[in-house]
């Protein structure tokens, strides 16, 4: 008797409309995730902006000492 609780307790399923919202709610998340990671991925991958400015990180620009 695997489903027996000795107890009495006996949990009732979520109704529709709370299951609906829920997997609305999750896939908003997720959707917000996968676009963050589009925006930003490259700087969690480690491609940082500045580096893109020259060979050593600084400014091509030889002046600016």
């Amino acid at each position: 008797m695997a489903g027996h609780h000795p107890s009495g307790f006996h949990p009732h399923l979520p109704g529709r409309g709370y299951s609906l919202l829920a997997k609305g709610i999750g896939a908003t998340m997720w959707f917000f995730i996968f676009y963050r990671l589009r925006q930003d991925g490259g700087k969690l991958m480690g491609h940082h902006p500045f580096m893109d400015h020259g060979h050593d990180g600084h400014a091509s620009d030889a002046g600016h000492h």
